[in-house]
């Protein structure tokens, strides 16, 4: 397995315009994820980056990044795009894809994730999920749940569902984190299918690969990690890069 990490990430934010570059003590978004990443130890890192300034400030640091057309749809596509440029020769087998808005994810979720791929040979896409924390993520649309076939005791099982509705019955609610590890062709072929009626309707993405019978595995993390969208996360995430100090 020979895998690569980029990270889709623009300025064009909704609820956060500008949030790869937003300060979060003394060190840009952008610029946090890239040292998550390369701490992973895993493999090359780079930025997918929608713009100009998002490529300096990786630079500035220290970072490759890759300037990709800003109209591209979806950070899959980008991440794509990128890969294209810096592994024509198609060397890079596994491809993780970081959300450029997780300032502290621990390197060792980032390898658990792709190590999914080096177990599970019927897997075409790894994830991460945590067990819910309170109550109220059941019924939280914000929260994306994942529905896996999972055993007791495992550690990873295949996902048969993402939804954010609320799930019914007992039993444990996994609470899905948005990074994925591709295999290659697994990423050519789910960015070349247009969106599908679930994705559309449930407003996630990783629908269109369940509809082109395309398999997911979750791999359990003790913690989702954190996340920055809105301006009370980027206020909780600069509360707690001063508790690192």
């Amino acid at each position: 397995m020979q895998p690569i990490v980029l990270i889709p990430a623009r300025m064009a934010a909704t609820r956060l315009p500008d949030k790869p570059l937003a300060d979060i003590g003394g060190v840009s978004l952008i610029v946090r994820v890239l040292r998550q990443a390369e701490a992973a130890r895993l493999g090359p890192v780079a930025v997918a980056a929608g713009d100009p300034e998002i490529v300096a400030a990786v630079e500035a640091a220290g970072g490759r990044a890759v300037l990709t057309d800003p109209a591209l749809p979806s950070g899959s596509d980008r991440i794509l795009a990128a890969l294209r440029v810096l592994d024509p020769e198609g060397r890079h087998d596994v491809v993780v894809n970081l959300q450029g808005d997780m300032p502290f994810i621990d390197p060792a979720a980032i390898k658990a994730c792709a190590g999914v791929l080096d177990r599970e040979l019927n897997a075409d896409i790894a994830t991460l999920v945590s067990l819910e924390t309170s109550p109220a993520d059941r019924t939280n649309p914000d929260w994306v749940k994942a529905v896996l076939a999972i055993r007791e005791g495992e550690k990873a099982a295949r996902a048969l569902y993402f939804t954010r509705s609320v799930l019914y019955g007992d039993g444990p609610v996994w609470l899905h984190a948005g990074i994925y590890a591709y295999r290659r062709k697994a990423l050519e072929r789910f960015t070349a299918a247009p969106p599908s009626p679930l994705e559309k309707r449930e407003r996630l993405e990783q629908l269109r690969a369940l509809e082109l019978g395309m398999s997911i595995y979750g791999a359990i993390v003790e913690r989702a990690p954190m996340g920055v969208d809105s301006p009370d996360d980027l206020a909780a995430a600069r509360a707690h890069a001063e508790t690192l100090k």
